[in-house]
């Protein structure tokens, strides 16, 4: 069976930069961004994107585009020999099962996205208070029903996009999704940055703060931007090899990455150009994760003049940013489930959506029935849950080790090899990688992301 394509490079970039575009890109680059020093942590931030994100991900578009198949038989397909790559083999399992582990708690965050933009649309938070708009997050989550309800929509939507096929469906949809979520973001930040009061806000988040830096050391800076450098790009568990699967020989693939990490550093920066001059206008302190986004945010946009319209657009903005990733995550699920047992596509996009909703169900529960269940005891003051668990595994092992183990195997002559990897990633036009990088490659990148591993565990049980 031919193998599907891509219908066009735009189509590429936004399903990659998709797939890349999550939630974290909204509210954690823009407060560590804040918190780490400002323009300075931006600039830094930038440098180890390129550094490291940009190679990372450049080795993943090209194994996927050699292979030609999912990342659950790559190394098979890249096995011209037979047996050669056996010892391999293992890491495509690995990374099937981490695409099914992310979605097990981000098709629940979506939910949350879809839930928030029809609360705010109707109006449920006016007349609330702060303490009253906490509440409201709360009762969402200690409701498996609306849950399961709100997630079950993200799930059948995900796989209904998917059963369509690559490019009348996945492609086409993300298309238009994505440079809805790019229009949006332009209309939200230009709001936000005329707001009485939010240059203070630009201010505190652009401006270099030297006081930050010395404050919490630079090196602790230094890590942060390496960390939000390398995850910010999803590298690590074929996400992207699937995309290059899909690819041509036009471009080369060095340049493209650049592209998705220009697109998706616009993205991040841009969420805090929404963010930052709200808080500051109406006062509200700066937070992060969930209360950013489901108490600060919806208490900005009742005080807001048209507040119920904004806040419509941003709840709808995130939703796209959501699904954007839910849609690239799946469309990986089904390459490998079809490559494993040769289904047809919307076969294996049936039993994934059956199978997705069940595996959904232990984080729900997490929030409410099984809420006693805590894996890491009290963190940060807050008991943990399930959701923790499951992200724990993927952000903090699967996506760091992935990324090592695909640059090795990509590098070193008992894998695939220096010369295929130039040879594969350099076809076509546009920004190649350099001999001069292969010490780089296969000494010092590798050492990098697993000094971010090991940074990453430390400082997640410290």
């Amino acid at each position: 069976m031919q193998r599907e394509k891509l219908g066009s490079r735009l189509g590429f970039i936004l399903l990659s930069a998709g797939c890349a575009i999550g939630i974290g890109n909204v509210w954690k680059f823009p407060y560590i961004a804040g918190q780490y020093g400002g323009g300075l942590f931006v600039l830094i931030y930038l440098v180890f994107l390129l550094l490291m994100g940009v190679p990372a991900l450049t080795v993943e578009f090209s194994l996927g585009r050699a292979a030609q198949s999912s990342p659950v038989k790559m190394y098979d397909s890249l096995d011209k020999q037979g047996g050669k790559f056996k010892k391999w083999r293992w890491h495509g399992y690995v990374a099937m099962a981490g695409n099914y582990l992310l979605m097990m708690f981000y098709t629940i965050v979506g939910g949350w996205m879809l839930h928030y933009f029809v609360l705010t649309a109707q109006g449920a938070f006016a007349g609330m208070d702060a303490k009253m708009i906490g509440g409201v997050f709360d009762g969402v989550c200690a409701d498996p029903v609306s849950m399961i309800i709100y997630t079950g929509i993200v799930i059948v939507l995900g796989f209904f996009v998917c059963s369509i096929g690559v490019q009348n469906g996945l492609e086409k949809i993300t298309k238009w999704m994505m440079l809805a979520l790019l229009g949006i973001m332009i209309v939200l930040a230009v709001n936000s940055i005329f707001l009485p009061g939010g240059q203070e806000g630009l201010s505190f988040y652009l401006l270099p703060d030297v006081s930050k830096i010395q404050e919490h050391g630079f090196v602790n800076v230094v890590v942060a931007a390496m960390n939000q450098a390398f995850f910010t790009l999803s590298i690590g568990m074929g996400s992207m090899a699937i995309f290059g699967s899909y690819l041509g020989k036009e471009r080369s693939l060095m340049g493209e990455s650049v592209n998705i990490a220009l697109l998706d550093t616009f993205v991040a920066i841009a969420s805090g150009l929404i963010i930052f001059p709200a808080c500051f206008a109406y006062a509200v302190p700066v937070d992060s994760g969930p209360s950013l986004i489901f108490v600060t945010l919806p208490n900005i946009f009742n005080h807001m003049a048209g507040g119920r319209i904004w806040g419509s657009f941003f709840f709808i903005f995130m939703s796209f940013a959501a699904l954007s990733t839910v849609f690239a995550v799946f469309e990986n699920i089904i390459s490998c489930t079809m490559d494993l047992t040769k289904m047809s596509r919307k076969k294996a996009c049936l039993v994934n959506g059956i199978l997705m909703f069940f595996l959904a169900l232990p984080c729900i529960f997490g929030f409410n029935l099984l809420s006693g269940f805590m894996p890491f005891g009290i963190k940060d003051g807050n008991p943990t849950n399930i959701m923790d668990l499951e992200d724990f595994l993927v952000s903090n092992i699967i996506l760091p080790l992935g990324a090592m183990i695909y640059i090795i195997f990509a590098v070193n002559r008992r894998g695939f090899g220096w010369n295929k990897l130039l040879d594969e990633a350099n076809q076509g036009k546009g920004l190649k990688i350099p001999k001069w990088m292969k010490g780089y490659m296969t000494y010092v990148l590798p050492a990098i992301i697993f000094i971010i591993f090991l940074m990453g565990i430390i400082n997640y049980f410290s």
